[in-house]
């Protein structure tokens, strides 16, 4: 597990909060790639677009999509966060499948932020803009009378869940999925079964490229989710 090992940039004494980090770095470098890909390739439009222009438009009409399908109308105002998410985990994410680099996105105190900020900023603009009739999203007026107080408690404790979920989630899938890669790297020395190991290692690093890209869509979608029962409670 020495490769999720945060690692001070320059000496080895204590880490403070403001030592940079490894951590720093690749969070840096993906601010650095999302910004070439998000402005950089698309800083002169041309209607044959680029590669780079190609992949920038595919991802903005992607999310676009999604925060339409999911929220409605009313959540395309709040489309610049959700993107600015999508576009971090992603790029966090395909960076750290490079050899040698260091997966953010591993870390739980990285991940916890993104899903307590998403948590915070929907319960928040839900009162804002739903006032006291915001818990009714706790209410569930189509079950029998009796059963809503319990159901009601199950649906608290559920949202104060939301956070922990949103964010283990996506730290748990990609710390999993770099221990397996290394395991099988690990069995790559071994003579006897280097052949069949390589083949694993080739197939886990397939698998960890498509994950990379579901765990990114898989916060996102929920991030909207959430959006949605800030903005329409009732329903």
């Amino acid at each position: 597990m020495d490769q999720f090992i945060v690692k001070p940039l320059f000496g080895d004494g204590p880490i403070a909060w403001y030592t940079p980090t490894n951590v720093t770095l690749w969070m840096a470098l993906s601010i650095v790639a999302i910004v070439l890909l998000l402005v950089l390739s698309t800083s002169k439009r041309a209607i044959v677009p680029s590669r780079g222009q190609s992949v920038a438009e595919l991802a903005y009409g992607f999310v676009y999509k999604m925060v339409e399908d999911v929220t409605g109308k009313e959540g395309i105002k709040y489309f610049p966060y959700i993107m600015t998410l999508f576009m971090f985990i992603v790029v966090a994410n395909f960076l750290g499948l490079i050899p040698m680099s260091f997966t953010t996105t591993s870390h739980i105190a990285v991940t916890a932020i993104m899903g307590f900020g998403v948590f915070l900023a929907v319960t928040i603009l839900g009162f804002v803009k739903n006032g006291a009739s915001f818990l009714s999203l706790f209410w569930v007026s189509s079950a029998p009378l009796a059963l809503r107080p319990v159901l009601a408690i199950i649906e608290l404790i559920s949202y104060f869940v939301r956070p922990v979920s949103h964010s283990i989630r996506l730290a748990g899938n990609m710390m999993a999925g770099h221990a397996v890669l290394k395991v099988f790297a690990g069995f790559a020395q071994v003579a006897a079964v280097a052949p069949i190991a390589i083949i694993g290692v080739m197939a886990i690093y397939g698998l960890e490229v498509l994950v990379s890209f579901i765990q990114a869509y898989v916060f996102t979608i929920l991030t909207c989710v959430y959006l949605k029962d800030a903005l329409h409670p009732h329903h």
